[in-house]
């Protein structure tokens, strides 16, 4: 009998599930799984090797020997590329909307899914992403759609990249935000989508605590 439980929290980028994962983690003691870091990461190789994040047959070339790691160094998540720590560097802008292109392959996503579905299968664990709920975990027994309105999630991702350091244009952000949400909602295979049975979250007018006080209700219920 099953002794472990599966969190999926799907939404468009900048919709807050990923910090509200990582809070769920902690509260509940069990694995949170940054799957949007692997796209990131596999987009990153994509970009290194000169190769357009749209050619699938490019793609096809390295994703099956991919050397992606998700490790846990002093208590925090890192992301680790041909054993090289690119947890920062998956984070910068251009890479953001390569890993939006990347993403779209058929042949990364059933790489990444794989990936995600042996580790899902042996330890409760919490994962994000655009198509958790409906299609790496479809039968997780708790399914989160969280998204809010592009405005706020621009300005989120602004505060985000300022903080960090990074220039950057709130209304170019949104227009970035505004073309991924529409190539993952569009995409052919797995697009983003709420699952049929995910409890829907509208995060717009809701702080991070009142987001993680929600979920943590429903799982403890």
């Amino acid at each position: 009998m099953k002794k472990f439980i599966n969190i999926a929290l799907d939404g468009p980028s900048g919709s807050g599930k990923s910090t509200v994962a990582k809070a769920l983690s902690k509260e509940l003691n069990i694995l949170y799984l940054d799957t949007g870091a692997m796209y990131r990461a596999t987009a990153l190789k994509t970009l290194e090797l000169n190769i357009d994040t749209f050619d699938e047959e490019g793609v096809k070339t390295f994703i099956d020997d991919i050397n992606l790691e998700i490790k846990y160094v002093d208590g925090a998540q890192r992301t680790f590329l041909d054993g090289k720590d690119v947890s920062e560097k998956i984070r910068e802008p251009h890479v953001s909307m390569a890993a939006s292109n990347v993403s779209s392959l058929r042949c990364v996503r059933l790489k990444m899914v794989d990936m995600q579905r042996k580790i899902a299968d042996n330890m409760s664990c919490v994962l994000d992403g655009r198509d958790i709920g409906s299609y790496v975990l479809p039968n997780a027994e708790f399914k989160f759609y969280v998204t809010a309105s592009s405005e706020v999630r621009a300005l989120r991702r602004y505060k985000e990249l300022v903080a960090k350091g990074h220039q950057v244009d709130l209304k170019e952000l949104q227009k970035e935000i505004d073309q991924r949400d529409y190539n993952d909602k569009n995409r052919d295979f797995a697009p983003l989508k709420q699952a049929e049975d995910a409890v829907y979250l509208d995060t717009s007018d809701m702080s991070i605590e009142e987001v993680v006080s929600f979920i943590l209700g429903k799982v403890k219920a």
